[in-house]
């Protein structure tokens, strides 16, 4: 039986378009941390005194990571990374839902409109499990494109 985990093709479709949302959305995110820090407000589950330092971090993070991830280096490790930034953002999401929360969601800075809701949930989701397949597939097929 074919093991999918380990087609280098799939495996680098996965890493660029994870890395390429991740890319995109942390850079929306740095040209505005004021309206990013709005969003994350939004929620109302965060202290305030935390609220720049995450608005700030955050899509840092989003960009080194999702860059890295394109580019194939340390790619279980920013797998990971992305990993936890989406099951926190589930979570968030899930909450916000059950609160009956209308708010954007923040993720694209304020270039777009994305309510919280059970699209965002999804689209969220699909997105952790291609994450979740980089961090399990066959390392060797992972490295395409330094090979």
């Amino acid at each position: 039986m074919y093991n999918f985990l380990s087609n280098k093709y799939l495996l680098l479709i996965l890493r660029v378009i994870v890395g390429f949302v991740f890319l995109y959305a942390g850079a929306q995110k740095i040209n505005s941390p004021s309206s990013f820090a709005e969003s994350i407000n939004a929620y109302k589950l965060f202290p305030e005194i935390l609220i720049n330092f995450f608005a700030v971090f955050i899509p840092w993070l989003e960009v080194v990571s999702g860059m890295m991830l394109i580019f194939g280096i340390a790619v279980r490790e920013n797998s990971s990374i992305i990993s936890s930034l989406l099951t926190l953002f589930i979570l968030l999401i899930v909450i916000s839902m059950f609160r009956g929360l209308e708010i954007d969601c923040g993720c694209f800075g304020d270039s777009t409109v994305n309510p919280i809701g059970f699209k965002k949930l999804v689209e969220n989701i699909v997105l952790l499990f291609m994450s979740i397949l980089l961090m399990i597939g066959k390392i060797s097929a992972i490295k395409l494109i330094r090979d």
